[in-house]
Parts: structure tokens; C-alpha cells; sequence
């Protein structure tokens, strides 16, 4: 009885604290409610402020964020209209811009506005290091496209709102082109959830048998780092198509 109630002791504590450093489960839909869409853009509201939200993007300089691999921000990303846009340069090496800082569990807010054929995405969990030539080596993509507009014919997992080359959408909510989209992108432990104007579009448990099964047999697989990293940078990728982004904010949970 002493041996079964000892056992019984330590895996108490094993568990509160397994409990304790865990991350905090909190509703995804409930953090998109949390973003003050009245505010004006890239300013944050007292109500945002207090939850712990931080701004990425002031809407007037590049501060916070780098080129790939390298120390500036590229030729090709300009400040537009208080927005993060890119000129239609394209090229072999990578032309997309990273957080300087690295994230682990977040929640990630930001607007975009498409042009027609417009082609970008959200890249996270980016491990950054030389032996890399673009983000999308190593970190999952939350798809942002005009995929009607496309001229080529594209698999589910690469409309607008996918997990680019994994998981497709549920639904479809994007607003037409010109239009700015909402989204949040949620990243609890291993817990990966995509809203798309206030819809989840994407939700998934990483290194699941589904996700490991769908990393090994797809795309990913000529890729050996992909998926590797459970913290890692933001970026936005320039494709060689024109799309804004603003409104950047994140809050660390």
C-alpha cells in the first residue's frame, strides 16, 4: 500500500507540472475577438494593450523585421499606403522578410489585400541559417492567394487559407481581390490553428499520425528540415506578386 500510494504521490506531481509548463489553451476565435477592428490601422487599442498584444508594424518603417538571410530589408519591400508591400521582383535567392525576433507559442494578426493573380504567404516556425535558401524550407505556410485568378489549375491545399502543401481549407471565407482579409494564425504547443476572417480554415496537431503521414508523402519530403522547428520566425513571402499587408500584431501566450 506504501509503494501504490508513494507512485500514486509522484505521478500527481509528475502531472501539475506537466500542467504548469504547458501553454495556456485558449479559444482561437475568442484571440481573433480580442483584435479592435475599429482601431485605426497598425495602432493598437488600449483593449489590445491589455491583453498583451504588441504591435510588428507601425505602417511607417521596417523596424522589427530583415531580409532572409541577410541584414536590411530587401530592395524589393517598399512601405506603401501605411502597408508592407513588395515590388514584382522576382529571383532565384529568397526575397522575403522575417520577425528579427523568434516565436514559440503566439497568436499572429494581420490584414491582406490581394491584386488579381496574386500569389503570397505567411510562413512560421522559420528557422533562419544559411544552409537555407528560402523560409518555406522549414517552416509551415498559411497560403495567401487569388487563386481564382490563377492561370494554372491548383490541389486544394493551395488555395487561399491552406496550409500550403498539407492541410486544404474547411471553408472558403477570402474576400474578393482589393478587399483586405483578416487573419490569425494561432500556435499553442503543437496546436496549429488558421482563421481566415473570423472563420477556422485550417486546424491541426502537429506531429499527429495525419500531419507526420502528410509531411513524408507530399511536397515535404525532399525537404528533411520542414516542420522541424517549434519556434522560429514569422515571414512574409514576396512570390513575385504584388499583395499589402498591415495591421501586424502578435501577443505571446
Amino acid at each position: 500500500m506504501k509503494n501504490q500510494a508513494t507512485t500514486l504521490f509522484f505521478g500527481l506531481v509528475l502531472f501539475l507540472v506537466a500542467s504548469c509548463n504547458a501553454p495556456e489553451k485558449k479559444d482561437p476565435l475568442s484571440l481573433f475577438g480580442e483584435i479592435d477592428r475599429s482601431a485605426n490601422p497598425n495602432t493598437l487599442a488600449d483593449s489590445e494593450k491589455s491583453k498583451g498584444w504588441n504591435l510588428l508594424f507601425d505602417g511607417e518603417n521596417t523596424t522589427g523585421w530583415h531580409g532572409y538571410n541577410m541584414q536590411g530589408i530587401p530592395d524589393c519591400w517598399i512601405i506603401e499606403d501605411a502597408a508592407f508591400t513588395m515590388t514584382t521582383e522576382g529571383g532565384g535567392e529568397s526575397q522575403d522578410i522575417i520577425t528579427d525576433k523568434t516565436y514559440k507559442n503566439f497568436a499572429f494578426s494581420v490584414e491582406f489585400k490581394l491584386t488579381p493573380g496574386a500569389n503570397s504567404g505567411i510562413i512560421f516556425q522559420v528557422a533562419e541559417d544559411p544552409k537555407y535558401k528560402f523560409p518555406y524550407e522549414t517552416g509551415p505556410e498559411f497560403q495567401v492567394m487569388d487563386h481564382e485568378n490563377w492561370p494554372d489549375k491548383l490541389e486544394d491545399w493551395q488555395i487561399c487559407g491552406a496550409n500550403y502543401a498539407m492541410y486544404p481549407p474547411k471553408t472558403k471565407p477570402y474576400k474578393p481581390v482589393g478587399e483586405w482579409n483578416q487573419v490569425l494564425l494561432v500556435v499553442n504547443g503543437n496546436h496549429v490553428t488558421q482563421i481566415l476572417n473570423g472563420e477556422v480554415v485550417v486546424e491541426y496537431e502537429k506531429y499527429s499520425d495525419e500531419w507526420t503521414k502528410l509531411r513524408n508523402s507530399g511536397k515535404w519530403a525532399d525537404f528533411p528540415d520542414y516542420g522541424k522547428f517549434d519556434e522560429g520566425h514569422i515571414s512574409l513571402q514576396n512570390h513575385g506578386t504584388k499583395v499589402w499587408y498591415r495591421n501586424i500584431k502578435i501577443k505571446e501566450i
